[in-house]
């Protein structure tokens, strides 16, 4: 067996081992959700603070779908079902997904370890176990996917950044985006004191700058894989952060404009068109 073959394998193990990691991690989480909204049905689970029960009820409605579609694309990773699920699906599921949880995993790891603040009003155990399932499913979702592509969509994975340079609409506009948006998140961040907002604006960052190099297709000898996977993971956090935020704006105070959602809606969009049209060439 040759070295490459030995890496390949080794990233399929790890891969593998990561995916049945993070959905494992991530069904404490979907249950407690669960035992919430059921629990605000029947009227024993005081509701948020200045939160009506049909308010309360859809959030966390909104986060068991998530869960529960986490849970079923980190197993579509490695069973053998998954392969016969379209493309599409799971390149929107895993990129939402990972959109989501990955750009948290500081921010979540840093509160694992804190554990729960004074005053909150769910048991410690339950915060506990919430923090550790978005960290496990985050740290798997980061091993898992890279090694799926790999093994699926292996010329889109392999090779040296300058090499088969992606081409797409607007993608030069995406990246300006990008790159704006990241400058005015970091401004709102520090403005509000809200640091979880330079975190969204470190992956508009990121995202903009790898989606950058693909595009532009300057030899370079960092592998091509490191850049795709930091342009899924932004993109997909412009994306899916954006799209949760602008129909929550009236109930969670984001500290930024409404209509820079909208753009990092968009702007997310076309990379994702551009790393998935393109990627294939």
């Amino acid at each position: 067996m040759n070295t490459d073959q030995v890496v390949i394998d080794r990233w399929d193990k790890a891969g593998d081992a990561a995916a049945y990691g993070a959905a494992l991690a991530l069904t404490p989480y979907l249950a407690i959700k669960v035992s919430w909204v059921v629990g605000a049905l029947a009227g024993v689970l005081p509701m948020g603070e200045g939160m009506t029960t049909s308010e309360f009820v859809a959030l966390n409605t909104a986060t068991i779908v998530m869960s529960a579609v986490g849970i079923l694309v980190a197993l579509a990773l490695v069973r053998p079902w998954g392969v016969r699920i379209p493309a599409h699906l799971m390149v929107l599921g895993s990129w939402i997904g990972a959109g989501f949880l990955v750009p948290l995993l500081p921010y979540a790891i840093v509160g694992l370890v804190a554990g729960p603040e004074a005053g909150d009003e769910m048991p410690a155990w339950e915060a506990t176990l919430i923090q550790a399932g978005f960290v496990g499913m985050g740290l798997g979702l980061a091993v898992a996917l890279p090694a799926y592509f790999r093994r699926r969509w292996p010329r889109a994975m392999t090779g040296l950044i300058g090499d088969r340079p992606l081409h797409g609409p607007l993608v030069g506009w995406s990246i300006a985006a990008a790159g704006g948006l990241a400058a005015i998140w970091t401004y709102a961040a520090l403005d509000t004191g809200m640091t979880l907002g330079l975190l969204f604006a470190f992956w508009a960052l990121a995202a903009a700058v790898a989606v950058g190099c693909l595009v532009g297709g300057r030899p370079s000898l960092m592998p091509r894989w490191i850049a795709m996977t930091v342009a899924w993971l932004g993109s997909g956090s412009l994306f899916a952060w954006s799209a949760w935020k602008l129909p929550l704006r009236s109930l969670v105070d984001t500290g930024a404009p409404v209509w820079t959602f909208v753009i990092g809606i968009l702007a997310g969009a076309v990379m994702l068109r551009t790393l998935v049209g393109g990627g294939q060439r």
